[in-house]
């Protein structure tokens, strides 16, 4: 590992470097030329995310560039064509770093389909597809906050980089210099027929595949114009695509929180543009209250995460968490094709797809429908990549739905952080199809005289009480994943045996692909790829999993358990989360 002011110094000389980036440099002090240089940014699994500004370890036009021509040298390399899509968000540079991914990749004799203004991530995921691209790139920090940016790839399948691919990926990136980083001029690229400005078309075919997923007409046209629904891009990609489509669908009166409409990279009125959030509902509820609204929406600035309040019988607004929109959407979905005769003839060959991290209630859901639940790692690029498989194993059928082989017909997939998938038109978690089939959920439920919140009574009464959590524990500083490295390797090699006062039962090591029974000592294989991962099943049927983030010097914490009631529900979990805390942070 080289010392931070080697590669400061090597910044300051080498011809790569631009002289105003040279003059920021200069600038810094000897803390901040530290944290800026102590290590390079990670290209990991999911691409690049970091702080903006100067230096190897920040989000900026070098280390952006670095990213694209390792994945330009990839698929040279993999003999890949078709070009490749790129989209960007509201946040600060977004735009400029994907013009330059755009000239990277035109310099490398790569087509280059750059979308003319910003857009929503899983447009980018459709695109891809649509435009028989080989590869897609999004620059967004997604939730994080305004000082962040990122950079993420997506495969031609347009889901989010998975294994093997994702490891060749980062090896072509790390060979790079930013001296081999090769460009064109914007211009030169446009005139070369290198970059393609795209829009409307893709945009069209997009909301067109959204709004064939209807599957209440009836209860649109009879409750659509009347229902009341507050709306927040968080000032992000969201509005333009949620608002139209919900238009187009008949709903007449979407109320857009003024101050969050458009979009800015400075999210002036939030701390952190984060729909898990409830700061982040601040304005949008008081503006509920005002118009009396039944739904109160938001999507985060990539406009893949949707987060929910709705008005109960009380007139009181309830949140949703991730877990709660999903089974409420995916209990919606499964009713009405149910209803239809849209299920697969052997249900047991539909799939629900949810993540190891996701509630429990799933599995539930999934017995009550006489349907197959299947967990994928932590992160929608497995569930997408599901998708992927199923259709595979349907080709490889006859074009035949099994379950028995893999052949699954997908039917919905949700992960607990905010994100789901109404259809396979995309391989990525939508916000703006969330935010359809949740209001058409709500005009279904409105027939029947019910809310929203009623409606997740009635599957609470039917499926017993879950409740979940998750909390990030910081583990700040240059040997910040040096320590987190250590207490994930001092748990596994010493499973805790208690919870705080929850007895563990078995432990679900992922990265060395091994369950393990604590009483009996017996081992069994794990399906799922090899992850840096560890999962406790807990007495009582609760849970709780643990990994190092990302993205984020942090560690991840995901718990649930079961109660007779809510509030039992509830306080089984913080019991959870306390012993897991304390574990974390011995």
């Amino acid at each position: 590992m080289k010392h931070y002011r080697e590669e400061y110094e090597r910044w300051l000389l080498s011809d790569a470097i631009d002289e105003d980036t040279k003059k920021a440099l200069k600038a810094l002090s000897e803390e901040a030329i530290e944290d800026a240089f102590y290590c390079d940014l990670a290209f990991g699994t999911g691409g690049l995310r970091g702080v903006l500004g100067v230096g190897s370890n920040r989000m900026n036009r070098y280390t952006v560039g670095k990213a694209s021509q390792g994945l330009a040298d990839f698929l040279h390399e993999e003999g890949r064509e078709g070009g490749v899509v790129i989209a960007y968000d509201s946040r600060h540079c977004s735009e400029e770093f994907a013009r330059d991914t755009a000239c990277v990749f035109a310099a490398n004799g790569i087509r280059a389909y750059l979308f003319e203004s910003l857009r929503p991530t899983p447009v980018l995921s459709f695109a891809v597809r649509y435009l028989k691209a080989a590869a897609g790139v999004v620059i967004t920090a997604s939730h994080n906050p305004p000082e962040y940016n990122g950079y993420k790839v997506y495969f031609s399948d347009g889901c989010q980089i998975v294994p093997p691919y994702d490891k060749r990926i980062i090896a072509h990136v790390n060979a790079v210099s930013y001296e081999d980083v090769k460009r064109v001029s914007f211009e030169e690229g446009k005139g070369s027929g290198l970059i393609s400005l795209i829009g409307e078309d893709v945009d069209a075919a997009y909301l067109a595949a959204v709004k064939s997923l209807v599957l209440s007409p009836e209860a649109l046209r009879q409750e659509a114009k009347s229902l009341k629904i507050v709306y927040t891009p968080l000032n992000g990609t969201g509005n333009v695509f949620v608002r139209r489509t919900l238009q187009e669908l008949g709903f007449a009166n979407v109320y857009v929180v003024p101050e969050q409409e458009l979009p800015d990279g400075a999210f002036p009125t939030l701390k952190t543009p984060n729909p898990e959030d409830p700061a982040a509902f601040t304005l949008a509820l008081r503006l509920a209250k005002e118009k009396d609204a039944d739904l109160v929406l938001a999507t985060d600035p990539d406009a893949d995460r949707l987060g929910v309040y709705a008005k109960d019988r009380a007139g009181d607004y309830r949140a949703f968490t991730g877990n709660m929109s999903g089974i409420l959407i995916a209990d919606y979905l499964l009713r009405r094709k149910s209803e239809l005769g849209l299920l697969p003839e052997n249900r047991k060959d539909g799939a629900l797809v949810t993540t190891i991290v996701s509630t429990d209630m799933a599995k539930a859901l999934a017995k009550d429908y006489g349907i197959t639940e299947l967990e994928t790692l932590t992160g929608f690029k497995y569930i997408g990549e599901s998708i992927r498989r199923f259709e595979e194993a349907k080709a490889a059928n006859g074009g035949k739905t099994d379950g028995t082989k893999g052949a699954y017909e997908y039917l919905f997939g949700f992960e607990e952080s905010y994100g789901c998938l109404t259809g396979t038109y995309a391989r990525d978690k939508d916000a703006v199809s969330a935010a359809c089939a949740l209001a058409e959920a709500a005009c279904f439920y409105k027939a029947k005289n019910m809310t929203l919140p009623e409606a997740m009574d009635e599957l609470y009464g039917r499926l017993g009480y879950f409740e979940e959590g998750q909390k990030s524990l910081a583990f700040a500083g240059a040997d910040g994943k040096e320590r987190m490295k250590a207490r994930m390797q001092a748990l596994r090699e010493n499973a805790p045996e208690w919870l705080g006062s929850v007895r563990v039962l078995a432990v679900r090591d992922y990265l060395t692909g091994v369950r393990k029974e604590l009483s009996a000592g017996e081992e069994q294989p794990l399906t799922l790829p090899k992850s840096n991962v560890l999962y406790f099943e807990l007495e009582g049927g609760g849970w709780c999993c643990i990994r190092p983030s990302g993205t984020e010097p942090k560690m991840k914490l995901y718990f649930g358990a079961k109660g007779n009631s809510r509030a039992a529900a509830e306080q089984n979990t913080q019991e959870i989360l306390r012993g897991a805390a304390a574990l974390l942070q011995a």
